[in-house]
């Protein structure tokens, strides 16, 4: 028997077939080679369960059209690669269904919601039923197991360009009543949506948490003369001082070649570059950020830096100017952002 692909790789469940043609024998699902999915679905028992795979497995199983997928798993299904559905400590989230007055038995691995959702708004992408984009946010945010969390969520579904900031606006001003609506507001206000990493995220909060004041993020930073010299992770306009968040991939010979020629450049004009790792968000962090901002009030020297746009520059810093670029522009001006993700 062939079992069908899906989109996004995944392997759609399939119900048990008599002939053993299209799905399992009922004495197929008694062995090793099946898996069931959810009730009276199976895959088989080799199919990894990937953030995608999982979706799947849990939204196969919603018959009725009154209920959709929503949270992590609507935003992972419509492409935010951030949406894994796995928390910081490892364990599984459960992937999140709207069931209105419906009546649904539990499955494993889904957690139902009673919330009344217009079914009119739901939306069938790639054969799931799925929430809209700026309600599955929202619902993600509300039920967060923190503020930063939500904050995260937020960033990177903005990163995916999947809504804009004006679209969540529009959804929570809605949904007044909704459980989680102060939390998801207060995510909002703190939200940015040029940040290109849930690392760049807690540290921008980290940040305004020890000077009170944003800094800007993937800004990038040009001489007097235009000329591109660094797009740092984080950036304090007032003074320069700027943070880099540095991945395991800045590890390798190359790149820490050309990280060391950046820094250089950074400083010969200026700026007040320093790097943080890993897990350095805490009393590392606020004592590098106060020695790059005492260093730039010790000895603020001219200016030679600019944040002004030269006129051969495309702005990428929000979600709209990312959605009107278009084939050959957008792989031009985005390349960096994927690959720093």
């Amino acid at each position: 028997m062939h079992v069908g692909r899906g989109p996004r790789g995944v392997t759609w469940p399939v119900r048990v077939d008599p002939t053993g043609a299209a799905g399992p024998t009922r004495h197929d699902t008694t062995t090793a080679r099946w898996r069931r999915s959810s009730r009276g679905l199976f895959v088989p028992a080799d199919v990894v369960r990937t953030p995608a795979q999982r979706v799947a497995e849990a939204g196969a199983a919603l018959a009725s059209e009154h209920v959709a997928v929503t949270g992590w798993a609507a935003l992972c299904w419509r492409g935010s690669r951030w949406a894994t559905g796995v928390r910081p400590d490892g364990s599984l989230r459960p992937v999140d269904v709207v069931a209105g007055s419906q009546v649904l038995r539990p499955q494993e691995g889904t957690r139902l919601c009673q919330e009344r959702t217009d079914p009119s708004a739901f939306e069938v992408v790639d054969g799931l039923r799925l929430v809209s984009c700026a309600s599955a946010v929202c619902f993600a945010m509300r039920y967060a197991d923190s503020l930063a969390e939500a904050v995260e969520v937020l960033d990177m579904t903005y990163r995916a360009d999947l809504v804009s900031p004006t679209e969540v606006a529009a959804w929570l001003a809605a949904h007044p009543a909704r459980r989680g609506i102060p939390r998801a507001r207060a995510a909002w206000r703190l939200g940015d949506e040029n940040a290109w990493s849930p690392q760049e995220t807690h540290a921008r909060l980290a940040w305004e948490s020890v000077t009170g004041a944003r800094p800007l993020t993937n800004r990038p930073v040009f001489d007097l003369a235009g000329r591109h010299l660094a797009t740092p992770d984080l950036i304090d306009p007032a003074t320069g001082a700027c943070a880099e968040y540095d991945g395991d991939h800045h590890l390798t010979r190359e790149q820490r070649r050309r990280d060391l020629a950046r820094e250089q450049r950074m400083l010969e004009h200026g700026l007040q570059p320093f790097v943080v790792v890993g897990g350095e968000l805490g009393a590392a962090f606020r004592g590098r950020l106060t020695s790059a901002l005492s260093r730039t009030e010790r000895d603020p020297g001219p200016q030679r830096w600019t944040l002004d746009l030269p006129s051969w520059w495309v702005d990428t810093s929000t979600v709209e100017r990312r959605r009107a670029l278009r084939g050959v522009e957008r792989e031009i001006w985005l390349g960096q952002r994927r690959s720093a993700g």
